[in-house]
């Protein structure tokens, strides 16, 4: 193996945020939009310029067409420019630039994106440090305008390989999204105060989501950012226990017969450990996590279990799951004696993956292989030959239509990786895999006017945006909320 110089933002799971300890796999980021901006650098222009020039070339395309991609644009200059060391933007200057994205989220037709876009938005203001006054003013309450766009979420929305069988999935995700971005601002007593109260609704939409899979992952983000906001006794309210009640309806998924559908083919284990690993991350942000761990039965013992039963591939995928939910228990040396025999065990599967077989069992595995190494310190194991291989895989999605048109997918979190281990530069230069061309240009150039058979598409918008994020500075790490909580004693709270 070539050794790659890598830099790298964190040496090791000691040196890991709340934020990245909550949201620490991509899945959440670069398909819900919820943690971008993780890992902050010092302002880069050359990045800036390349964040810049793929939205050009996304125009080109006819993406502009796309209200959801010009909102991406609009909010990456507007963070990009107030991130700008060289830029003193006065209050003036700043209510400038928002008035288009403002505009740009509000054109969204569909109330899920809308809310997502004005989700990212005020995450975004958080992380800037910006004053709240530019998005609450006399004339408009923008937060409160976006926590409203949850109502008009109908169930059974989602156009996938599971369209009809999400239930409220969707409206979940959503409330989890406002919910932290409300958080991050400050507002979350918003939830709680008025005529309504949001978590409780939020939370009674568990029950209404039919198949564990979805119900025990969606419900996961929910319950942790309960908890991240400070509302944990909700979760134990009226006589009920959601965390409870989401492990016995995973319990049920054989019963139920409803594993949700994939891709590409997948285990029987892999519509299981998913779930529950997600739910011991939320049980982790708990101030309850032994009482849980033990509920029905032993939790980690299954997940230790199922790890042995999913496939080497599902491992690269599960792996980070797995490691980052038992450091935040403080149960990893427990369950993990050989700690780095598993790491290179994960890491090394790449030598027997080809990333570019397929989107998503094969083609997100290098970005989860990646992100394990860096985050548990064992960037080592991770070589030119690695990305090599990575950043040269696209052409070979061209294999079927269904490849094609979900490339944007794992070109997203691909984006989103490299640009984390300080090696974006790869996908920005000339390469014989592409004739010449960047897999940048090369990869939006393949992509159908307007993108309009792209589904995920929104995907490589949220890697963008998160990469100009990034860009805010070191000293801008954590925000109050995440800073404040710690895992396991949720009503201790550091202000």
């Amino acid at each position: 193996m070539t050794s790659a110089v890598h830099s790298v933002p964190v040496s090791g799971l000691s040196h890991l945020t709340n934020e990245t300890r909550m949201i620490a796999t991509p899945w959440s980021r670069m398909v819900r939009g919820i943690g971008l901006g993780q890992y902050p650098v010092a302002y880069d222009p050359d990045a800036a310029e390349r964040i810049r020039r793929t939205f050009a070339l996304l125009t080109a395309k006819g993406l502009e067409s796309d209200a959801y991609t010009r909102f991406s644009r609009l909010l990456a200059d507007f963070v990009l420019a107030a991130a700008d060391p060289e830029r003193s933007l006065s209050r003036p200057d700043l209510a400038a630039g928002l008035a288009p994205v403002l505009a740009a989220v509000r054109a969204q037709r569909n109330p899920y994106f809308r809310l997502m876009a004005g989700c990212i938005l005020m995450d975004a203001f958080a992380k800037l440090g910006l004053d709240t006054g530019l998005l609450i003013t006399p004339e408009t309450d923008f937060p409160a305008e976006i926590l409203a766009v949850a109502d008009s979420i109908e169930p059974d929305q989602i156009k996938d390989e599971n369209a009809g069988r999400h239930g409220q999935y969707e409206k979940l995700s959503a409330y989890s999204a406002v919910f932290l971005a409300l958080g991050q601002l400050g507002l979350q007593e918003r939830l709680v105060t008025g005529a309504r109260n949001y978590v409780r609704e939020a939370l009674a939409l568990l029950e209404q989501i039919p198949a564990p899979f979805f119900r025990g992952r969606g419900g996961a983000v929910l319950l942790s950012v309960t908890c991240l906001i400070g509302y944990e006794r909700f979760i134990r309210d009226e006589g009920r226990d959601h965390v409870k009640e989401v492990l016995d309806h995973l319990d049920r998924a054989d019963e139920l017969d409803a594993a949700p559908a994939f891709p590409q083919p997948m285990s029987e284990s892999f519509p299981k450990i998913y779930p529950l690993l997600t739910m011991l991350n939320a049980i982790a942000m708990s101030s309850r996590p032994q009482e849980y761990l033990m509920y029905g039965r032993d939790r980690l013992a299954e997940a230790r279990e199922l790890m042995q039963r999913i496939t080497p591939v599902e491992r690269t995928h599960m792996g980070l799951y797995y490691i980052i939910a038992l450091h935040n228990l403080d149960r990893l040396d427990e369950q993990v004696p050989q700690r780095d025999a598993l790491i290179e065990d994960i890491v090394g599967a790449w030598a027997h993956i080809d990333p570019g077989a397929n989107y998503f069992l094969n083609g997100i595995a290098y970005a989860y292989i990646i992100q394990t190494a860096m985050l548990t310190g064992r960037m080592d194991l991770i070589g030119d030959d690695v990305l090599d291989r990575l950043v040269d895989c696209f052409p070979d999605l061209n294999r079927t239509d269904d490849d094609r048109v979900n490339r944007p997918y794992p070109f997203a979190y691909t984006l989103n990786v490299l640009g984390e281990i300080g090696c974006s530069q790869l996908l920005f230069e000339p390469r014989d895999a592409y004739d010449g061309a960047t897999p940048v240009a090369w990869v939006v150039d393949q992509l159908s006017e307007g993108g309009r058979e792209e589904p995920r598409l929104y995907m490589l918008n949220h890697a963008l945006i998160g990469y100009a994020l990034r860009m805010r500075g070191p000293a801008r790490n954590e925000t109050p909320l995440t800073r404040g909580f710690r895992f396991g004693r949720t009503s201790e709270r550091v202000v």
